[in-house]
């Protein structure tokens, strides 16, 4: 098929594994080609439920509570049976604690992971956004009872981004905002839910890399901003600066 040679690299596509140039040709060969693009889809769909299988028997917040209660109920005598108890319930603690630790951890990688994909998802598309406009005041109000809240968008006037279109996106179920802005020839996703939506997350601003995607998120005004794109990790953080700063005027 004459699509072999580009299936056989779309799992390095999916992962941002090839280099700039191979991204913007594989970029434009799914966009014009729906065969790839609904097995670039599929793909996505595949590594999002892979990566929630692999937290499904994280313990929860309940057990570690039980398990704390369960060992402070009422003082023994340390003999040498009671020891051998004491040091195992001790152990138990610092597995569970440590899970508890991991699973945030690997929330907030598979929280990542997913807004990577909203990412890779739109630009294989044959329409990655729904209102084409590089004006903000006609982008955001598009979004007036689609979402479930408002947000801010920054003026670019004297920067060097321009704002290519929004469209309706979902993690967790949730409805949320997916906004695509460019930079020197680079695509940048913003993608905003409602911070009550996303559980599992710490607040805060955390700057991470996604394989070869620079990834910049934090709260504001109870909302979760994730800026995602493989643009430089400077340019992540203008953009993320620019939202920031519209968010708090």
């Amino acid at each position: 098929m004459a699509c072999d040679s580009w299936r056989s690299q779309l799992d390095a596509y999916l992962d941002a594994e090839l280099s700039l140039d191979e991204m913007r040709n594989f970029d434009a060969h799914v966009r014009n080609c729906p065969s790839c693009a609904a097995e670039a889809l599929a793909r996505v769909q595949m590594k999002r439920s892979v990566r929630a299988a692999g937290l499904r028997y994280a313990p929860s917040a309940e057990f570690r509570a039980r398990m704390q209660r369960s060992t402070a109920r009422k003082p023994w005598r340390i003999n040498g049976l009671a020891w051998v108890f004491a040091t195992a319930a001790m152990a138990l603690l610092v597995v569970v604690g440590t899970g508890q630790w991991g699973g945030r951890e690997a929330r907030a990688t598979q929280v990542y992971g997913e807004v990577a994909d909203l990412h890779v998802a739109a630009l294989a598309g044959t329409s990655p956004v729904d209102v084409v406009s590089t004006d903000r005041h006609t982008v955001k109000p598009w979004f007036q009872g689609k979402i479930p809240f408002a947000f801010d968008l920054p003026e670019l006037q004297n920067t060097d981004f321009s704002l290519v279109g929004g469209r309706m996106t979902y993690l967790d179920q949730a409805p949320g905002a997916h906004l695509i802005y460019l930079v020197r020839k680079h695509e940048i996703s913003v993608v905003i839910f409602r911070e009550a939506s996303l559980r599992g997350l710490d607040a805060g601003s955390h700057a991470t890399k996604q394989t070869s995607f620079s990834l910049e998120t934090w709260t504001q005004g109870g909302l979760r901003y994730f800026v995602v794109g493989d643009a430089n990790a400077a340019d992540i953080a203008s953009l993320a600066n620019l939202f920031k700063a519209a968010g708090a005027s």
